[in-house]
Formats: structure tokens, sequence, C-alpha cells
């Protein structure tokens, strides 16, 4: 069997295969609820062979939403749909994940197809935070500093999200540390400009990230995963490094995170960002053999050869899919057809499923 098929066991929760739904913002959400739209979603890729199906970036606040229309859990409301969602992947054999966010300064704007556009308070915006009072570009709102308390605020919604993705029935969280998003601002002294203990040093301004970690986990089941996804790269020389990402990665392992999932950059606009397929693979690969951590690999995968010889070659223990699940959500069976490895099929499928 191809290295792409074979299961991988994390804590008590094990994958059927190797090939994950990356977190996609779907920005069809009303006040943070799941509906019929994330249903189908999410579901057709539990259906289309996926081992794990993650949620797109689910707001752990209001406030930190990057737009009005984001999924969200920060009430207990939000359970019960959320709750039908996991159980129909769960019913397919894939585990449900959910990946917690909160957006910081990039945060308060409409839906890509309704411009893309900050929102007035009367419009239901709302005052975007951050580690320092630095905008993201020209064109958006000076975000304001958050407080000590303020920080304590965003650790404890990490912490009730948990509990709440725990009773909705997810099987594994990834925080969202990555893409220019509030903690990755803290991470990024591109970002991060504070005097205080979360800003300054390195071990300064990787505190809070580490803070929600342990907040999570001591709430998340010992059996279950907890990833974290990080920027592995700034893209620029005096921003966070590929170094950085090993140092954290080895913190982050002592703190019981089981995977990092390796993306890139965000944190600042206007970048060189050398974009070709795989491209962001080799910082997956060299977090791995630097520390040992599992991680997982991102970045214009599209092919199930690319997939398998990422798996077989160890420079990542996953591969998670974003753009080519929507142009294609039944990619594993494809993959499994391409690859000639006979995997289960769902039963009200198996008449086409093509021989070998």
């Amino acid at each position: 069997m191809s290295d792409l098929f074979s299961p991988l066991k994390i804590r008590e929760i094990e994958l059927k295969n190797r090939i994950a739904i990356s977190p996609m913002c779907q920005y069809s959400s009303r006040d943070g609820f799941a509906n019929e739209w994330h249903l189908v979603h999410l579901g057709s890729r539990a259906v289309g062979g996926f081992s794990l199906v993650m949620t797109e970036a689910t707001s752990v606040s209001p406030e930190g939403r990057i737009s009005i229309d984001d999924l969200g859990i920060w009430k207990d409301e939000h359970i019960g749909y959320l709750k039908k969602i996991t159980g129909f992947i769960l019913q397919q054999n894939s585990i449900p994940g959910i990946q917690l966010a909160h957006a910081g300064r990039k945060s308060n704007h409409s839906s890509p197809w309704n411009g893309n556009r900050l929102l007035s308070i009367s419009e239901g915006g709302w005052e975007t935070v951050a580690p320092s009072p630095i905008p993201f570009s020209g064109d958006t709102a000076l975000p304001v500093e958050l407080t000590v308390e303020g920080i304590g605020k965003v650790v404890n919604d990490f912490k009730a999200a948990a509990i709440r993705a725990l009773t909705a029935g997810f099987k594994v969280i990834e925080i969202h540390a990555a893409h220019g998003y509030l903690i990755h601002e803290f991470l990024s002294p591109l970002t991060n400009k504070r005097h205080d203990a979360y800003g300054g040093s390195f071990e300064n301004r990787i505190r809070l990230l580490l803070e929600i970690v342990r907040a999570i986990r001591s709430v998340w089941p010992e059996g279950f995963p907890l990833f974290t996804r990080i920027s592995s790269v700034d893209w620029r020389d005096d921003g966070w490094s590929l170094e950085d990402s090993i140092k954290l990665a080895v913190l982050l392992k002592n703190n019981g995170v089981d995977l990092v999932d390796c993306s890139t950059a965000g944190a600042v606009p206007g970048l060189n960002i050398p974009v070709a397929p795989g491209y962001q693979v080799p910082f997956a690969e060299q977090v791995k053999k630097q520390t040992g951590i599992l991680t997982g690999a991102v970045g214009i995968i599209t092919d199930s050869f690319q997939a398998k010889e990422i798996i077989s070659k160890d420079k990542a223990d996953i591969v998670l899919l974003a753009r080519e699940s929507l142009r294609d959500p039944y990619f594993p069976l494809r993959a499994a057809w391409e690859l000639k490895v006979d995997i289960p099929w769902p039963v009200q499928y198996e008449r086409a499923k093509r021989k070998k």
C-alpha cells in the first residue's frame, strides 16, 4: 500500500490515510452559526475519502472574526449544528477537526464577494485589536493595542472554545497561529513592538501561544490530538524565521502539541514569495527533521503523485489540501485509483468504483 494511504495514529485518534482538508474560509455564516452549506461542504469531503476534515478558521470571539460572515464558536448556541456536522463526518469514517482562530488586526471585513472592505460600527463592525497599534496596510484600521487583561481574555476565549468544540464532537483542534492573524502578530517581530512580557524577546513573543496551548490542553482530552498552524517564515530577513519555527516547535511539542501545520507568510503585505507547487513543503520537512514533531505540508499540492512523494520521502506526516479540494472533493478516491491502491468507497458509490 502507498504510504499516502497508510494510517496515522496520533494519541488515541487514527487517521485512515495521510490526506487532510486544510481550513478554508467559506464566509457563509450569520452570527457565527454553521448551516446547511457547512454540512454539505465539509460532509462531501468526508464522503470523498479525506481522513481529517477541518473546519474553516472558527472564531473564538465575535471580534476575532476575519469577516462578519465567519464561522464561530464563542457561544453555546453554536454547538448544535456543529454537532450535526461532526456526526456526519464520523459516519463516513473520517475525523472532524476544528481550527480555532482570532484574526486580530486583520478582522472586521465584509466577505470577499461583498467587497472585502472594512465595516463601520453601524454595519455591525467592531474595533480591531493587536499586540501593537500598527495597521496591516494603508487602507486598514488602526488596531487597539491589547492590554494584559485583554490578552487574558483571548486565552480564556480559546479555552472556552475548546470546551465547546469537545461538546460539539470534534476530535482534533488546530490553533491558528499563522497568516498574520492575532497569534502570529504576537510571534512576529514585524508586528509585535511591545515592551512588556509579551513583546521583545523570542520568549516573550511566543508567550501568548504557549498560554493558549496550555489552556486548551487543560480541558482537551489527553487522547485527542492538538495541532498548531504556523507561518514557518515571514519571507523577510527581519521577520520570523525558520530557526524561530524550529525553536517554537520544540516548545510546542513539550507542551502537548502533536503536529505543526507548516504554512508561511501573512504578517505583512508586499512580499516577494517564490510561489510554486510544493513551495512550503521544505519548511515542514525541516521542522520535522530538526524536532521530531509530526508536521503537515501545505501549499499548491494538487497531484496524487506529488502528495505520495511528500509522505513516502518523509517530508511530512500528512498533506493538507485547500484549493485542490475545492476543485475535487473526492481527491483521495481519485488518488487511490491513480496510485493503484484499493481503498473502501462509500457503499452508495461502490457501483462507480473503477476496477484495476
